[in-house]
């Protein structure tokens, strides 16, 4: 089962396979000229081409039918040298195959939105302020803190940073606003970004999801999903069940519940994330094989939320027909 590893395509190489398979396209080459602020020059560098994604809609049904899988790195899948929740971790990702990052949006005291997880500034920031309470000037200038506890040289990204980034990469961010902000503010920002195509909203209850629908019903976000009936009554409060994709939990898997809603053209999310040592992904991964991970696959989860993207990259092969899926379709 296991899978030789990718060591003879890198990121830049892939831009090129799916420039020529999708639809890449630089501010000149429409007719404008480009107001976005450059990132670091580790960030910038390789293609300036935006790389535009299909539908979302569409792509999320064309990787269920290839029985691809694609891996979600939880907040922004940091590793040794790389933090949580910021673009250069995301671009480290991309370029080990990973093209969904689950970000935290958190806002500042006086308006920002930015990555960031926790209510307070400590633990990845090494600054003794709240999230909430401390403006944006200080935030910018924070060292932020691998894993280990160790200085990354990398700062906190506003939003705006990480959603011109995933437009220019064709990445995909599934965003978890914290209780710092509002789906309002976050959807504003998406819109002004033209990053709708990029974004996958996370709702944690019903109200959520009506609420996004509501608000933005363009966008496509992961909800909850227990059986038919409850489709029915998400659908006539507003949610369109298209752009949904099923969030199933963190704890057992229904490996029914994932075949039953592929079947009506649902795709669904699982995820192993979660506390080191109770989380499903050391259990999974403790034997060295990905047994338990391609048996989700298997019974047709389409989306895993991880705290080891990169093991399971390695080990799985579905990532890389869903990368396949993604690059075949047309914009």
């Amino acid at each position: 089962m296991k899978k030789m590893k990718r060591t003879s395509i890198v990121w830049p190489q892939m831009i090129g396979l799916i420039c020529a398979l999708v639809s890449c396209s630089s501010p000149a080459d429409q007719g404008g000229t480009s107001t976005s602020e450059p990132l670091t020059p580790e960030v910038s560098r390789g293609s300036a081409a935006t790389i535009e994604l299909p539908p979302l809609p569409e792509l999320m049904d064309r990787v269920r039918e290839a029985k691809g899988l694609l891996i979600a790195a939880h907040r922004g899948g940091p590793a040794p040298g790389y933090p949580e929740n910021a673009v250069e971790t995301m671009q480290y990702g991309l370029e080990q195959g990973i093209r969904v990052f689950e970000v935290d949006v958190a806002e500042s005291q006086d308006g920002v939105l930015y990555l960031m997880h926790d209510r307070s500034l400590r633990r990845t920031g090494g600054h003794d302020g709240g999230v909430a309470d401390t403006d944006w000037s200080v935030v910018a200038e924070l060292d932020l803190r691998d894993s280990d506890g160790e200085s990354t040289g990398f700062s906190p990204p506003r939003l705006v940073d990480a959603l011109r980034w995933a437009r220019r990469s064709g990445a995909i961010l599934e965003l978890d606003r914290k209780q710092t902000t509002s789906f309002r503010n976050i959807i504003r920002e998406v819109r002004a970004e033209g990053a709708e195509n990029n974004v996958l909203m996370i709702s944690y209850n019903d109200d959520e999801a009506i609420e996004i629908a509501r608000l933005a019903p363009e966008l496509m976000m992961t909800a909850g999903i227990k059986d038919a009936a409850h489709q029915e009554r998400l659908a006539e409060a507003g949610v369109d069940l298209t752009r949904v994709v099923a969030w199933l939990g963190t704890r057992e898997p229904n490996l029914d519940a994932m075949a039953d809603l592929g079947a009506v053209g649902i795709e669904s999310a699982f995820g192993t994330l979660g506390r080191p040592g109770r989380r499903l992904d050391d259990t999974y991964a403790e034997d060295g094989d990905a047994s338990e991970y391609q048996a989700l696959v298997d019974a047709g989860l389409t989306m895993l939320a991880t705290d080891l993207p990169y093991f399971v990259a390695k080990h799985l092969t579905a990532d890389d027909v869903a990368l396949r899926t993604m690059a075949e379709l047309p914009k």
